[in-house]
């Protein structure tokens, strides 16, 4: 292996003074000779409990075999992950956005206390992904990255058909609920779904992060749509920690990649996927941290000419595993090739030579001639309910609903939403309002995978619509609203709807109002205290998350007033 003059890691390892560093490194069990090769940190997620994080610790393996291979030093150290759907529908998904910032600050703390080399990211799950990055790419950390995805989850099988997490188990709650559904179907689904490790089978949030990690340039082609149980997996692995040693020889690092152009291919790549719309939020925190400006209106900007030319799961039938035998995210690339700008990769390659190199291998999966939509799957709304813009991913809603007026029914939480809607109490026509569920608000800004999919079991999809400061899970269909900012903690106008106000939404227009005229709109924010004052947290980490947490529009970032 060349030899690098400048190691960081010489900090703890190099010159006289150091020799109780050393004494220490020694005791881990390494030796004299891997004092002069680069440590490289491996960021593992792996955890028990979470379904696309069990399959790591086997991951982990390989990547040690590549960075032994090729002349680096590996050393796994921890990082918290919480799966989103066991914390979905209790005070447990207070906690999954804000362990995106636990998440980043962990990998600079770990990074900067230990003089790290490079890094290897062993991610999957939706805020595990993005938090690792926003900590890589932060300026005072900022050494050689590449990120490994975990893979995604092998589609399920019951009763003659393949079968999801989202569609044959939470939906299914309200297909029993509509006693459409036996208790012991419902019990046959929730063993059959989910048939092992993985990231959940759909185009949600952790898969749709893992294709625009991908698309960024910060893993290896492939890496994103290769399957957790297969054996690529473990050689995308390996070929990642034989890749960072030869990165922080290169000093590649992730702000030579993670610019506007890498973005911007990041949104272009989403609009033509459908993906989830926590990439909104997630992008422009991830910019942020690069100290890239990143504008909400460019998502829709983008979105009007990029077309939708593949329906994965919630909002088709088809799953990650087809995605990949249809050649994955350099298939994709590959019909963006125009649309696209160059930028740098850790693979050593222009994106735009991979998108060159990519091929489609089924048109029925990629269409490459008669997209689903001529418009990109999320669509940017704004109106006098959401001044700063609200997100919808369009692609997952049917055309008649795509205009609605309706009678606003409104709640101050997602579960009183819950309850309103299992008793039966939401009528067809009525536009449900969820608010107090933002970053503030919630706190941690709480996913609504369980009303959607109660509403859509129900068969409620296609004459109801739900609008919310908090946010929904990728797996979410239907004509449902998100991240309406300002929120109502914040004192947004979502926070002074009352019952019966006629709410208008129009996404094609890209617009979202309440009928009220300025002045009668006006006069109720005056006179407004946003329920946040109360404070749901008054201890602990959601207290202080809640002191410093910026609206949705701005990514829910944290922010030092």
């Amino acid at each position: 292996m060349k030899e690098k003059k400048d190691l960081l890691s010489y900090q703890i390892k190099k010159d006289p003074d150091r020799a109780p560093h050393r004494a220490l490194l020694y005791a881990t069990g390494i030796s004299k000779s891997d004092m002069q090769k680069p440590f490289i940190g491996i960021a593992s997620s792996f955890s028990d409990i979470v379904p696309g994080h069990v399959n790591m610790r086997e991951l982990e393996r390989w990547i040690e075999r590549g960075i032994s291979e090729a002349g680096g030093v590996p050393f796994v150290f921890g990082m918290p992950a919480i799966c989103d759907g066991i914390a979905m529908g209790h005070n447990g998904m207070h906690y999954s956005l804000p362990s995106r910032e636990l998440i980043a600050d962990s990998i600079e703390s770990m990074v900067k206390a230990h003089c790290f080399d490079g890094l290897v990211l062993l991610t999957n799950c939706d805020k595990i992904t993005p938090g690792m990055l926003m900590g890589s790419v932060r300026v005072n950390v900022n050494i050689p990255t590449i990120v490994v995805t975990a893979g995604p989850m092998l589609s399920g099988f019951y009763n003659g058909k393949r079968r999801s997490l989202v569609r044959d188990t939470f939906e299914s709650v309200g297909l029993y609920q509509a006693k459409k559904i036996s208790q012991q179907e419902l019990e046959e689904l929730e063993c059959k779904a989910c048939p092992g490790s993985g990231s959940c089978q759909g185009l949600y949030t952790a898969n749709t992060m893992a294709c625009l990690v991908e698309t960024m340039g910060l893993s290896l082609p492939k890496c994103a749509t290769t399957l957790s149980v297969s054996a690529e997996k473990k050689r995308i692995a390996y070929e990642s920690g034989r890749r960072i040693v030869q990165m922080v020889l290169e000093n590649i690092t992730p702000l030579r990649i993670v610019n506007s152009n890498a973005l911007y291919n990041a949104i272009v790549v989403d609009m033509a996927l459908g993906g989830s719309t926590n990439t909104v939020l997630h992008l422009k925190a991830i910019a942020y941290e690069s100290g890239v400006k990143l504008d909400l209106k460019l998502f829709d900007e983008i979105s009007r000419k990029v077309a939708n030319i593949v329906r994965l799961e919630p909002a088709g039938d088809m799953y990650m595993e087809d995605l990949d035998r249809a050649g994955g995210i350099p298939a994709i690339l590959s019909v963006l090739k125009n649309t696209l700008k160059p930028n740098s990769t850790v693979y050593g390659k222009n994106i735009l030579d991979i998108a060159k190199e990519g091929k489609v291998l089924d048109e029925e999966v990629i269409r490459t001639k008669k997209p689903y939509s001529e418009e990109g799957g999320i669509a940017i709304l704004f109106g006098n309910i959401a001044p700063e813009g609200a997100v919808v991913k369009q692609s997952a809603v049917v055309p008649k609903m795509r205009k609605f007026v309706g009678p606003a029914k409104v709640f101050d939480s997602e579960q009183d939403a819950m309850n309103a809607i299992l008793n039966k109490k939401i009528k067809k026509g009525e536009v449900i309002i969820i608010r107090y569920e933002g970053p503030k608000g919630g706190p941690g800004m709480r996913e609504m995978l369980g009303p959607t999919s109660v509403l859509q079991g129900m068969g409620m999809t296609e004459s109801v619509a739900l609008i919310t400061d908090g946010r929904f899970s990728g797996g979410t269909r239907g004509p449902c609203i998100g991240h309406v900012s300002p929120e109502a903690a914040a004192g947004g106008p979502i926070g002074v709807l009352k019952d019966g106000d006629i709410i208008e939404i129009d996404i094609p227009a890209r617009k979202i109002n309440v009928r009220l005229t300025n002045t009668e709109l006006g006069a109720r924010l005056v006179k407004f205290q946003p329920q946040y004052r109360e404070k749901k947290f008054k201890t602990g980490w959601l207290a202080r998350y809640a002191e410093m947490v910026t609206s949705a529009s701005e990514g829910a970032v944290l922010k030092v007033k």
